[in-house]
């Protein structure tokens, strides 16, 4: 489970409503610690007995977007992202840190590439001495020149195979790939790189944050789950829905309900199209 998914909910109401409804691993998001209790509130994890799996930093993108506009300058941004390495690490042993480029200054695409390799070398060996991962995310095209400089599984590769550490990986939102070419193949290729996959059901999207239950949507499941389970992922599926700023939002309604009803879609899925096959 995602904190984005639960975004109207306290951090406390998080941890208290997942293990009401049997979640073992959560996605920890940042943004949703308080200032001056991170320590205190991190430490509830263990009492709840809740594992960090990845951690979405209050600062993720190399570049300057629209959700994380500041600091300005490359070098600030990083600092940002290694002090949340320094502070959530100790509560989350081998999670994954994802980050994301940000958009292309001037559309140059491949001077962000060129950067990105530069700089998620250095991040991932300061990650590695706190025992933890990074895992970089391409964003659907919705969000170039947004949030994001490229939008698939094969570009972000590049990056990976670029800064050539083991502890630097990919973050595999379906959500964002789905309609990629040849996704399946390149999801089947990136193998043991996979560090965290992402769902959600996808929509014609009405704002930057509109997503939808598993089930109602459009993303053909049954080809991109068996193409990760071919990869030999093996990790948890993390619910990520964002739905703000549209008729009828999610983020305004049974957030519990929206909990059950995708785990419950997802599960018929997996036994259809996985263990049905196997």
């Amino acid at each position: 489970m995602s904190q984005f998914t639960t975004m109207p909910w306290s951090f406390e109401e998080d941890l208290d409503r997942y293990a009401a409804l049997g979640v073992e691993e959560l996605e920890l998001c940042e943004e949703k610690l308080e200032r001056g209790r991170e320590t205190e509130q991190l430490g509830l994890l263990e009492v709840y007995g809740m594992r960090p799996s990845s951690v979405q930093p209050a600062v993720r993108t190399l570049f300057p977007s629209r959700m994380q506009p500041e600091p300005r300058e490359i070098g600030e941004r990083i600092e940002r992202f290694k002090s949340t390495v320094e502070l959530i690490a100790p509560f989350a042993p081998g999670a994954a840190f994802v980050c994301n480029t940000g958009p292309a200054p001037g559309g140059n695409v491949e001077a962000v590439i060129e950067t990105a390799i530069r700089e998620y070398r250095a991040l991932a060996e300061f990650a590695a001495g706190y025992g933890v991962r990074v895992a970089l995310e391409p964003l659907s095209p919705l969000l170039m020149n947004v949030e994001s400089a490229i939008w698939t599984v094969g570009q972000a590769m590049r990056v990976i195979e670029g800064v050539g550490r083991e502890n630097f990986g990919l973050c595999l939102d379906l959500w964002n790939v789905w309609q990629g070419a040849a996704v399946e193949d390149e999801i089947f290729r990136a193998g043991e790189r996979i560090f965290c996959v992402h769902v959600s059901d996808w929509r014609t999207p009405r704002s930057f944050e509109d997503r939808a239950v598993i089930g109602r949507g459009e993303i053909p499941f049954p080809p991109l789950l068996q193409a990760i389970h071919r990869s030999g992922f093996d990790g948890p599926y993390t619910l990520e829905i964002f739905s703000h700023n549209v008729p009828g939002a999610l983020w305004e309604g049974d957030l519990e309900e929206v909990v059950i009803e995708s785990r419950k879609a997802l599960e018929k899925i997996w036994r259809e199209s996985v263990v049905g096959r196997s």
